[in-house]
């Protein structure tokens, strides 16, 4: 029994850390792409991309309250969240003054908007080439 155990045990473990390795493979994979944030705007007004991964990461420069991101393709209604690239949002609202970062997005050729609903911002241009 004291076998069995063991070997689940090891198995658990390889595979965990099997999972873990290619999380890191992918987000190492991935582009970072900086936005910043500030009171009512970003500070980029549009983005231009080739295809490919990406992380975003966004910072909140003294807007004085949390902020988030939001991805959608051009075209469809941004204000539903069915539209919305889901893993373009950031893992965690972002406080003043610090930065968040979103999971791994996987964008194609396209034009996309972006913005932060919390801001408020005013949709922005991505392209994808």
């Amino acid at each position: 029994m004291k076998k069995i155990i063991s070997t689940l045990v090891i198995i658990l473990a390889f595979t965990l850390g099997t999972n873990a390795q290619d999380k890191m493979m992918k987000h190492s994979k991935a582009t970072v792409v900086s936005l910043e944030q500030t009171k009512g705007e970003f500070t980029q007004k549009e983005v231009t991309l080739k295809e490919g991964a990406y992380i975003f990461e966004i910072k909140n420069n003294n807007v004085g309250h949390q902020v988030g991101f939001v991805l959608v393709p051009k075209g469809k209604d941004a204000s539903k969240p069915e539209n919305h690239i889901k893993t373009a949002y950031v893992t965690k609202a972002v406080d003043n003054n610090t930065t968040e970062s979103s999971n791994v997005t996987h964008l194609e050729k396209g034009e996309y908007v972006y913005f932060c609903p919390m801001n408020p911002t005013p949709q922005y241009t991505l392209t994808v080439k």
